[in-house]
């Protein structure tokens, strides 16, 4: 192909222009059977993927379920409103309900929740926005490595180590607001140390890892642009934070939080080895004992020997089953609304 040069045109000379190889048409007939064929592949596997974790979550579901029915059926209590003591030695006239430890499950979930959300938000606003940029990396490896501690370690650290530190504080809590709400309870079960007050300690310091992991990678995010204007005019380093980086990663702290819940909604054996510390009743104080959802089923499993034992301990696992839905969907409807806006 040859064009003339407009700066020869006086000349009457015709130079030749290189002209670049054409790229491959798009489409060629092969090479866009090839593309479909991999988009239906693609297809296939991601929509195989998400109905195989739909299937197996309702699976677990229907057999909870299932097991569960034959053991309600024998129940002489109201599932859902009795909190005694359970009892199943005789498997055709059983009592049994969940009132109490949905009372503890919620109780001491809210309490560590209460306790690490304000430890998080601080951990994420200091490794965002303040800390040097040699130290974040490091700061954030040792923040992440809180979640891999095992439960077990947490348990006894909890009631050997933290329980005897919390003392001093929980009677002077005890001995000044026990006639308060939250507070009313004898010397002894403090004294013990296996309350909802250490369980609550430590379940904060498990779920503190979560909560902070989500609300620093979302505050990361967060638009230079907007920063940098908010510098331009003048603001401060804090003042940057509250008017840019929390607006914007609000949503994402809230979602992360409702994660970090429901990881304490489901958490064992640490609970399990504090709360089983003292025998006192459940009453609405945290320095009472008792069990939540997976430490009870954890403490009985001797009784599973038994299909009627077993399911009545199964229909407590799906009602917490379902709570943890609950709580993952409010999550996912946080994240939704934040989006929107």
């Amino acid at each position: 192909m040859t064009t003339p040069n407009p700066a020869d045109a006086g000349s009457g000379e015709i130079i030749a222009e290189t002209t670049l190889p054409r790229p491959p048409r798009l489409t060629d007939p092969a090479r866009a059977a090839k593309a479909r064929l991999g988009d239906r592949v693609f297809r296939g596997v991601a929509v195989g993927s998400g109905a195989f974790i739909v299937a197996l979550i309702a699976s677990i579901g229907v057999f909870l379920l299932w097991r569960a029915i034959p053991a309600l059926a024998r129940n002489r209590e109201n599932f859902f409103t009795y909190g005694g003591n359970w009892i199943t030695t005789d498997t055709s006239a059983m009592h049994f309900g969940i009132a109490e430890l949905l009372q503890v499950t919620v109780f001491v979930s809210v309490f560590a929740l209460l306790l690490a959300m304000p430890v998080a938000l601080g951990v994420a606003i200091y490794l965002t926005a303040y800390a040097p940029r040699r130290a974040v990396a490091p700061l954030s490896y040792l923040v992440d490595l809180l979640a891999a501690v095992p439960s077990i370690i947490y348990g006894v650290w909890g009631l050997y180590v933290l329980a005897p530190w919390l003392r001093p504080v929980a009677l002077w809590l005890n001995d000044h607001l026990g006639g308060v709400f939250l507070f009313a309870t004898g010397n002894a079960s403090v004294a013990g140390g296996g309350t909802v007050f250490t369980g609550g300690m430590v379940l904060a310091v498990m779920i503190l890892p979560i909560i902070a992991a989500v609300a620093r990678e979302v505050f990361v995010q967060t638009p230079q642009g907007q920063i940098e204007a908010a510098l331009a005019l003048g603001a401060t380093r804090w003042e940057v934070v509250r008017t840019t980086v929390l607006p914007f990663g609000r949503s994402g702290f809230i979602s992360g939080a409702m994660l970090g819940l429901g990881r304490a909604l489901g958490e064992t054996i640490a609970l399990l080895i504090i709360l089983r510390g003292t025998q006192k009743a459940f009453g609405w104080s945290l320095f009472d004992g008792g069990f939540t959802f997976a430490a009870k089923i954890a403490a009985t499993a001797s009784e599973f020997n038994d299909q009627y034992k077993a399911g009545a301990y199964i229909a407590a696992g799906l009602v917490l089953f379902v709570l943890t839905f609950v709580v993952n969907a409010a999550a996912r409807a946080t994240i939704a609304a934040g989006n929107r806006r």
